[in-house]
């Protein structure tokens, strides 16, 4: 057995990076696997329009079991939801660096997303339990913020990388080295709350109906690139999440122990940045994939050449996380650093959406990603403290869920919308529809209050002094 550590904030800044790193191979692994696709497609036979399901059947699993992982956290302890999502993910990614056909690789997929969404449910959660002290937590969430917003780049460069020098099944493989290493370091460091107990009751009804929901939900919206807003399947399965989400929200508001408390949505900071992140993730995600695709397909960018190209956002959000950004949100707060970086990253999306097809690369790809790194990299960190302003401990699990499921939700929505209509009218007017989604996430960044503020009358009050600071101004 290693020593033990005697200093409790080594232990916790060890834990983080433990988490961060769970959190960074669940985040790699969707743009990671999009530049592989092309090889992917070829080895294993699949069509074109069943392609997608590579991503779609992920991503319909990972979305639709986060809240429902979120609330297991509270009630079991989110360490081990967060080790068996882990184990879980690093099993089904072995199993899919060995598929051997296409059926084979989509199931996969599915447990993978399952396995992503218990790990990383909770990971904010834990991050929000151990550290109380404003900068502290400030720092760490940069940290956090380097990890799910640079993931996505980082993993457009390391899928580059390895499907050009080791081949396709490797993006999936070595998820498993890192897997079992994080999994033992998480069983040996990582210290968090054990629980409240599954005598609290897990609202069995509401977690069917909103699993259901959001499954239905997503699976209409990633099939609309394919078959069309109006197609009987994505009508009838929009129509089922719609009264599927109807019954979970009728559930939440009359069951004793609901869950999701609907109490965190008086909150206005927490109903704001939610929104906040499902707008920006919409406009995020979709750019990536299909910045990624058009530098391969229309600038001839080989794979690793491609990765290469987004090295601007991944370099500068990782500066930025080096400490400087909890010194500008203790100089200036939090809501200030969050209005600024979402004005960055709605000026490098028109950007995108203005440059001439096949421009030099500094004036049309570097300076725009360098700005996007620079937005990203100042606004998530505030954006996660406001999310996670005023909940308990015995929430805090359920709200990390809920911001998580705001991305992913988000994100599904946003890459079927923009590749609909890059479709239709092109690239650029995909970046354009980006441009609009961090302009709405901007103007609702105007409606969140200061600490100040936030302890008017409106706030709730939760009954705890373990409630988390709201961020200050």
């Amino acid at each position: 057995m290693p020593p033990a550590i005697s200093h409790p904030r080594d232990l916790r800044w060890i834990s983080l990076y433990i988490l961060c790193t769970g959190m960074l191979m669940i985040v790699l692994d969707t743009t990671v696997v999009v530049v592989a696709m092309p090889s992917i497609q070829r080895d294993l036979g699949f069509t074109p329009a069943t392609l997608a399901w590579v991503l779609n059947a992920y991503l319909i699993a990972f979305g639709g079991l986060l809240l429902l992982s979120g609330r297991l956290g509270d009630l079991i302890g989110s360490k081990r939801v967060f080790t068996i999502g882990l184990a879980l993910f690093t099993a089904a990614s072995l199993f899919c660096g060995l598929a051997w056909n296409a059926p084979a690789l989509i199931a996969g997929r599915f447990v993978q997303g399952i396995g992503g969404a218990m790990a990383s449910s909770v990971i904010l959660a834990m991050i929000v339990t151990a550290f109380t002290e404003t900068r502290e937590r400030a720092r760490a969430m940069s940290i956090f913020n380097f990890v799910a917003a640079a993931g996505g780049s980082i993993g457009v460069l390391l899928g580059g990388f390895v499907t050009q020098v080791l081949g396709w099944h490797w993006v999936f493989l070595i998820n498993v080295p890192i897997g079992i290493a994080t999994l033992i370091a998480a069983q040996r460091v990582v210290q968090a709350p054990p629980g409240i107990g599954l005598r609290r009751g897990l609202d069995v009804f509401g977690a069917i109906a909103i699993t259901v929901a959001l499954m239905l939900g997503v699976y209409a919206v990633v099939q609309i690139p394919d078959l069309g807003f109006v197609a009987t399947p994505i009508l009838v399965s929009a129509a089922l999440a719609v009264l599927a989400a109807a019954a979970f929200f009728w559930r939440q508001a009359t069951a004793a122990e609901p869950l999701v408390p609907l109490r965190l949505f008086r909150t206005r900071n927490i109903a704001a940045s939610n929104a906040m992140d499902a707008l920006m993730v919409a406009g995020l995600f979709g750019f990536f994939l299909l910045e990624a695709l058009y530098l391969r397909r229309d600038l001839n960018y080989d794979a690793l050449a491609t990765g290469i190209a987004f090295l601007p956002i991944d370099v500068t959000i990782g500066a930025l996380s080096l400490g400087a950004v909890e010194r500008i949100v203790e100089w200036y707060g939090a809501r200030a650093v969050l209005l600024a970086g979402c004005s960055f990253s709605v000026a490098s999306m028109a950007w995108f959406a203005l440059a001439p097809p096949g421009g030099a690369y500094v004036i049309s790809i570097f300076l725009p990603m360098l700005l996007l790194g620079i937005g990203l990299g100042i606004a998530f960190p505030p954006l996660m403290l406001f999310a996670m302003s005023g909940t308990t401990n015995e929430d805090a699990g359920v709200a990390s869920g809920v911001i998580n499921t705001t991305s992913q939700v988000g994100g599904a929505f946003g890459l079927a919308i923009l590749a609909t209509i890059a479709a239709a009218f092109g690239i650029r007017a995909a970046f354009a529809a980006s441009t609009v989604f961090l302009l709405a996430a901007l103007a609702i960044a105007l409606l969140l209050r200061s600490e100040r503020e936030s302890r008017q009358p409106e706030q709730p009050d939760y009954g705890s002094s373990t409630a988390a600071n709201v961020p200050s101004e």
